[in-house]
């Protein structure tokens, strides 16, 4: 029996959309995983006759994906962000743009490079702001096209924003951990501090207050924000002696793993001496073990939203400024 699309993805450990786009010859996708996709159906017995003929679109101009990096520390090797760039590219191709993904540097001339973007055709910019701070949205006040603004927000400063409902997700998170563990939660936070995760630590304190627990009582381990960083962190303290709480909340899915990864390692068992949850659903969390219950946000959904909002900017004279959060979802697994 010849292969679906759907199992095409499952076998490779991509996403749909990405089988789609590669199967459809549209872009979005590497080379390399593009090569692999074919390659892979066509030795499953993948039935091309299935694709739509599609008819050729006019071609509208380019949308730029612009990732703000100010450190890496959180935008490297995180699955994260290609999540994130596969729902715009998909919405991109849907509505006749094509899609340029570039890196930015805080030391970079942003002013050239925004005149550059526009030489080149672009209509409009989504920029990813997970690591920018509110003084360098500035940067970008006199871009000649129109701007979204993806995954952070700052309340005193108009723009179009899309975002994650981080503090709705913490909260639920913990307040799980409270009525599943009887026991007051510590925390895994991040020694990087960026906009999302201060909206984390609202939601995580939030759900102590409202338990009737003393925020002061909540042991804080600051951990850095990758799966070796956090490891490295958490072994120190586990070495050091110090008191430990029996469940956790953390800012991300790399740092709960590290931490596992270090509490096992120092001779206790997860989830039976000690709970952890994540924040984000990235794939690594059904492939360690225990695998880790987290908070899932629907990262290519969330793309897609931000390159629709800024197509509608983009064929529109009037610009309302918007503030659309994203919901979250609580995602249990064998780590509680």
């Amino acid at each position: 029996m010849a292969i679906t699309g759907k199992e095409l993805a499952a076998k490779l450990g991509v996403s749909t959309a990405a089988v789609s786009m590669a199967l459809n010859n549209k872009p979005g996708v590497s080379t390399e995983t593009r090569k692999l996709i074919l390659e892979t159906a066509k030795e499953n017995g993948y039935d091309f006759t299935r694709l739509p003929v599609v008819k050729s679109q006019k071609n509208l101009g380019n949308i730029v994906f612009a990732l703000y990096r100010r450190s890496g520390a959180i935008i490297t090797d995180n699955p994260f962000f290609s999540q994130l760039t596969e729902g715009i590219s998909s919405c991109c191709v849907r509505s006749g743009y094509y899609l340029n993904v570039q890196y930015l540097y805080d030391f970079n001339d942003v002013g050239q490079k925004l005149k550059d973007f526009v030489s080149s055709g672009c209509k409009g910019i989504v920029l990813l702001g997970t690591e920018m701070h509110k003084e360098d949205l500035k940067l970008f006040e006199n871009a000649e096209v129109p701007v979204v603004i993806l995954d952070c927000y700052f309340s005193d400063y108009p723009a179009n924003y899309v975002l994650i409902n981080n503090m709705q997700g913490a909260y639920i998170a913990t307040e799980y951990l409270i009525k599943k563990k009887h026991s007051q939660p510590g925390y895994l936070q991040s020694s990087y501090p960026i906009q999302n995760f201060s909206e984390r630590a609202d939601g995580f304190y939030k759900a102590i207050r409202g338990n009737g627990m003393s925020t002061s009582r909540s042991i804080v381990h600051k951990l850095a924000p990758s799966v070796d960083g956090a490891y490295s962190d958490m072994l120190s303290i586990n070495n050091n002696g110090d008191q430990l709480a029996k469940c956790y909340f953390a800012d991300n899915d790399l740092i709960a793993a590290g931490a596992i990864r270090a509490f096992k390692e120092s001779g206790y068992k997860v989830p039976k001496d000690i709970s952890v949850i994540g924040f984000d659903d990235i794939p690594l969390c059904t492939i360690i073990e225990p695998t880790l219950s987290t908070i899932r946000v629907p990262k290519q959904q969330m793309g897609e939203v931000a390159a629709q909002r800024l197509i509608e900017l983009i064929k529109s004279d009037r610009n309302v400024n918007t503030k659309i959060e994203v919901e979250t979802k609580l995602i249990l697994r064998d780590s509680v």
